[in-house]
């Protein structure tokens, strides 16, 4: 076999290991709305760039353990955006690691749909599911619901608009019980709802 047709074969077989742990096994869920499909909102990209604090997640394999995460979104020139994804896995003393990925903002989700690349040729997609007026907070879905995201514009987020942001995940099919906050300071690392690095959720 030549080795970019190797390369291509690895390439396909990691992607379908992506996207069976992405949709890997996870309890039915409850909510009578989880058939409902999402819809997304409309996004002004440029607007939309730059740095947004991960509250809350749907723990899963690749940011499981990770605190202080953040992601920083850039426009390239090309018209493709620059997702670079910040965190510390296992503790704020450790180092702090990052990811880059490409993402494309689907034609006529007038920017609320993006395909996400982790790798070539590798895509996902991303939905936005809600952004407030001030882009202070954001809410980002999988199509299944199996994955999704809370975001803010600081590292902090008060009780009431958290509560806020799960009333909308939940009115929109969610198991919102599944939500865990991130830490963005080492006090909360052991408070109750928040992800606790090296434990399972």
């Amino acid at each position: 076999m030549k080795n970019t047709n190797r390369a291509l074969v690895v390439a396909l077989l990691a992607a379908g290991v992506v996207v069976a742990l992405a949709s890997c096994s996870s309890p039915p869920n409850p909510n009578p709305r989880a058939d409902r499909p999402l819809e997304t909102v409309p996004v002004d990209v440029p607007r939309y760039m730059g740095r947004w604090y991960v509250i809350a997640n749907i723990p899963y394999f690749a940011e499981r353990d990770f605190v202080g995460t953040h992601v920083e979104w850039s426009l390239r020139a090309d018209g493709k955006i620059d997702d670079v994804f910040h965190g510390r896995k296992n503790g704020f003393d450790n180092k702090e690691t990052t990811h880059h990925f490409v993402d494309t903002v689907k034609p006529g989700s007038n920017g609320g749909e993006w395909s996400v690349q982790p790798f070539w040729p590798v895509h996902v997609t991303q939905l936005t599911l809600y952004v407030d007026p001030d882009y202070r907070y954001t809410i980002l879905g999988y199509p299944n619901k199996k994955l999704g995201w809370i975001f803010s514009r600081e590292p902090s987020m008060s009780d009431d608009v958290y509560r806020s942001m799960l009333a909308r995940l939940d009115a929109m099919g969610y198991d919102t019980a599944r939500f865990r906050r991130v830490p963005q300071s080492p006090e909360q690392i052991g408070q109750p709802g928040f992800q606790s690095p090296g434990q399972s959720d």
